[in-house]
């Protein structure tokens, strides 16, 4: 599906960007939004979050959201679930794709999903236990998505040697692939390439990618050191939206539109159409109107004389 682009942004807007918005964005926009992000050249798409809808009540309409995405052909639908039940409701409306959210943070870990970090990992593998008893065709790739790993707004400083730990035990439990999460935005470049080789000698080449932040500025930079350690796979959100409801301080995801022409400007091939890209911005401000939106290159425009690496489509 990607031997014709160098980097595969995921775009977890629709999930991470709308869990802590005031204004909530119907189901209709949410499709709209999907549809003109695949049609963008986004190739993978977290649509939306199973849990509880009393607790995040925006992602009440996960699976009608999960239905509509699987009619886009070529898409990689993807969800993320906190505990056995959501993996079991994200399973059975047929994602492609399943973040499990299991924090190297003791107390992100309870305050999150209210469970510690290794009984997180048992929940995780329940739930691998259960996607392996499915029929093949209906098997997601389950990720463990290592949350806090650079560091927690409310522990501080988080153990490098836990990070690989948690990452060890994650395959171990039956996770195909482990991303690592700089959930509250604490990472500097000299980290971001440290911790990702100390994790890919540990596991290899199920290490699958970045979700990163911009809370400090630093989201692009970190990108950059990410890309010099062989990550091509990376998590941001239209407009910057998005942020941890359970970490004090941690909001802004790297923002879409940046991300893309930056690495579009590097030479490197994401797929996506810059212009269209930009003009998903304004099913943002109909859907949620008057939620902050982030960004530069929206502001600003692309540079005059600009050549993107991926074709136009």
């Amino acid at each position: 599906m990607n031997s014709d682009i160098d980097i595969l942004i995921s775009e977890v807007g629709p999930r991470d960007g709308l869990q802590n918005t005031k204004v909530f964005m119907t189901t209709e926009y949410k499709k709209k939004w999907i549809s003109a992000s695949a049609a963008a050249g986004l190739r993978e798409i977290e649509v939306c979050s199973f849990v509880p809808p009393k607790l995040i009540p925006q992602m009440a309409d996960a699976a009608e959201v999960v239905a509509h995405a699987l009619t886009i052909p070529g898409l990689n639908v993807a969800a993320l679930a906190p505990n056995f039940r959501g993996a079991q409701g994200a399973m059975e409306a047929g994602v492609h794709k399943l973040t499990l959210t299991i924090s190297v943070s003791k107390a992100h870990s309870l305050a999150n999903v209210r469970m510690t970090p290794d009984e997180a990992i048992a929940s995780a593998k329940k739930i691998c236990a259960f996607r392996d008893s499915l029929p093949k065709e209906k098997r997601p790739i389950i990720e463990s998505g290592l949350s806090t790993v650079f560091g927690c707004t409310l522990e501080g400083a988080v153990s490098e040697d836990e990070v690989v730990r948690m990452a060890v035990a994650s395959v171990e439990a039956g996770c195909d692939e482990v991303g690592l999460a700089d959930t509250t935005g604490y990472a500097n470049p000299e980290q971001i390439r440290r911790v990702f080789k100390k994790v890919r000698a540990a596991i290899g080449d199920k290490l699958s990618g970045a979700h990163l932040h911009n809370t400090r500025g630093l989201g692009l930079a970190n990108v950059v050191a990410a890309l010099d350690v062989g990550v091509t796979t990376f998590d941001s959100s239209l407009g910057g939206l998005g942020g941890c409801p359970f970490a004090p301080g941690a909001s802004g995801n790297i923002v879409t539109e940046d991300l893309v022409f930056m690495l579009e400007s590097m030479g490197l091939r994401t797929g996506i159409n810059m212009d269209q890209l930009l003009a998903m911005r304004g099913i943002l401000e109909e859907g949620i109107p008057g939620e902050p939106l982030y960004g530069y290159v929206p502001l600003a425009g692309i540079t005059k004389g600009f050549v993107p690496a991926t074709r136009p489509h």
